[in-house]
């Protein structure tokens, strides 16, 4: 049993750091697997549901951190080896990028307290299921497609995250919004919006990357306090595996973001977003029929 539960957490992970940067959705990916590869250290299943609330976000912050890794020299404004326009450049793009950020980070704390006020049930309640997810996949992989369409005849302005302005950051974090709704995809919503701002898709996905850092830090914060405040009031407590595991997912999605957020900054640079529209169009194409035939 526990080397079942190990390999979840590894597959998990794998499947973070993968899809968490490729616009296809990481949370969509891990709704529609946790329903078929649930995790099972325990007999509490109260216990179980917290854990994977607090798992599929911390696991995240892996994918995260090597963002900070791999951009480290861009995002990192200071150091005794720094010019002063170095300095100021790195603050600047943190400025833009804590911008953008500001329009998810209302629309997730103040919309998802108002929803669940005005309906019982918050957005997690509504929208984390599978028919969501896969109307979810199809709607912006054809977006995607019309995207590349759309481009051909406007070509992009913006060559670079550093020529982003503060203006057009607002406008891509409002892209961002979308995401809250899994199978939106943060990484696909936020390139989305870039592109249709002019931006190409480099520095589109350049900056969606940093956009990940203050975005899923704050996620995980308030998913670790709402992960307390459950295990306080309901009395429970998460065994030793259970911490065992999130380390485990969280360092493989680490690493196997390495990689990808390598490969997918070249692939972008040579090659459309077609393929990942056509890849959402028949994910969510297949997970409907199996909703409708199961």
């Amino acid at each position: 049993m526990a080397a079942i539960e190990f390999l979840k957490a590894v597959f998990y992970g794998i499947l973070e750091g993968v899809t968490e940067w490729l616009p296809v959705s990481s949370t969509g990916h891990l709704i529609l697997l946790s329903e078929r590869l649930p995790f099972a250290f325990c007999n509490d299943q109260a216990v179980l549901e917290a854990f994977w609330e607090l798992f599929e976000v911390v696991v995240q912050i892996g994918a995260v951190c090597a963002v900070l890794v791999l951009f480290f020299g861009r995002l990192f404004p200071f150091g005794n080896g720094r010019t002063r326009a170095e300095k100021r450049g790195a603050l600047r793009l943190w400025g833009k990028v804590l911008l953008a950020s500001i329009p998810a980070a209302m629309f997730g704390l103040l919309g998802d307290r108002l929803l669940e006020k005005l309906t019982g049930k918050d957005l997690d309640g509504w929208f984390y299921n599978g028919p969501v997810v896969a109307s979810a996949l199809i709607f912006y992989g054809i977006a995607f497609l019309l995207l590349e369409r759309l481009r051909k005849k406007r070509p992009p302005i913006i060559g670079s995250v550093e020529a982003i302005t503060p203006k057009t950051a607002v406008g891509i974090g409002l892209f961002q919004v979308l995401s809250l709704i899994p199978g939106t995809s943060r990484s696909g919503s936020t390139l989305l919006g870039a592109c249709l701002f002019g931006v190409s898709r480099a520095p589109a996905a350049e900056f969606s990357f940093f956009m990940a850092v203050p975005v899923m830090f704050g996620a995980g914060a308030v998913k670790a306090v709402g992960f307390v405040q459950t295990m306080g009031k309901t009395g429970l407590s998460l065994p030793p595996v259970g911490w065992f595991l999130l380390a485990v997912g969280t360092v493989v999605s680490f690493l196997v973001s390495l990689a990808v957020i390598r490969l997918l900054t070249d692939f972008v640079k040579k090659h459309t977003l077609v393929p990942f529209g056509v890849y959402r169009i028949l994910l969510g194409a297949a997970v409907w029929i199996w909703y409708l035939v199961k």
